[in-house]
């Protein structure tokens, strides 16, 4: 439970507003999964004990106030502050407020330095692949995510299925992944080819790239989902925020695991 809410119920039982037994229902509902409950949102703050990493903000549809709101919270309880899908004007909002924040206009993040964050490479090594420039805009919002959760971040660019030869250029990245996120539109088969190279999870990501049989991605999708390659998994159309976080997750308990291996 948030600091201000305990003074303000324990203020509210000082005064003679409530009784001791209104005092304890308060706090307990408050302080339930630590939760901050604001105007208009309740801010998981229990969500890195659980789940290793805070909670993320996702910023469309979301006013200025409330972005700002949510973030105080998660940065009061000492989180790096990440916020998914802000538009421009989201963004140059923010940045009156958190004038230290990063903000990555192609990739719509906005990270807010905390106290939480993660040292560079402790989380592991994610390698981030796209099939062509037209995939770039999802290709950011995934490496934002990944070095957030305190990853080695490698990228490979444009090396899709049209040209076959380009891929073999860059196995060397490859060779100590923990795990891969490969960004792809069109017939979306780029992850498959990944796939047979590496001995890590590779997660697929489908873009909405491509024309009109494309379908907005559904193209893509299926064909990753049909993948041949056993270790591809598959996240929703354009999330570059949800396979990064996948990787994330794996790169980070692989780290852990060496770690523990070399003590």
């Amino acid at each position: 439970m948030d600091r201000d809410r305990w003074e303000e119920i324990g203020a509210a039982l000082l005064r003679g507003e409530i009784n001791v037994a209104q005092f304890a229902e308060r706090a307990a509902s408050t302080a339930h999964f630590g939760v901050a409950q604001l105007e208009v949102a309740s801010v998981d703050l229990d969500r890195q004990r659980r789940c290793g990493f805070p909670e993320v903000v996702f910023g469309q549809g979301k006013t200025n106030d409330s972005l700002v709101d949510i973030l105080r919270a998660l940065i009061a309880r000492g989180a790096d502050g990440f916020a998914t899908r802000i538009n421009p004007e989201q963004a140059a909002h923010l940045h009156r407020i958190f004038p230290d924040a990063a903000y990555n206009a192609l990739g719509r993040t906005f990270r807010v330095p905390g106290n939480g964050s993660r040292a560079a490479g402790a989380g592991g090594v994610i390698v981030i692949i796209t099939a062509g420039t037209s995939d770039l805009p999802i290709a950011e919002e995934a490496r934002e995510t990944a070095l957030w959760m305190g990853a080695d971040v490698r990228m490979i660019h444009d090396v899709g299925v049209a040209g076959p030869h380009r891929l073999p250029a860059h196995l060397d990245k490859l060779a100590d992944a923990d795990a891969v996120v490969v960004i792809a539109g069109m017939e979306g088969a780029l992850p498959s080819v990944v796939g047979g190279y590496v001995s890590c999870p590779v997660v697929g990501v489908p873009t909405s790239v491509g024309y009109g049989a494309s379908f907005g991605g559904l193209s893509a999708l299926l064909g990753m989902l049909n993948s041949c390659a056993s270790n591809v998994t598959v996240v929703n159309i354009d999330s570059g925020f949800k396979g990064a976080y996948v990787a994330g997750l794996i790169a980070k308990n692989a780290a852990q695991a060496r770690q523990r291996s070399e003590r």
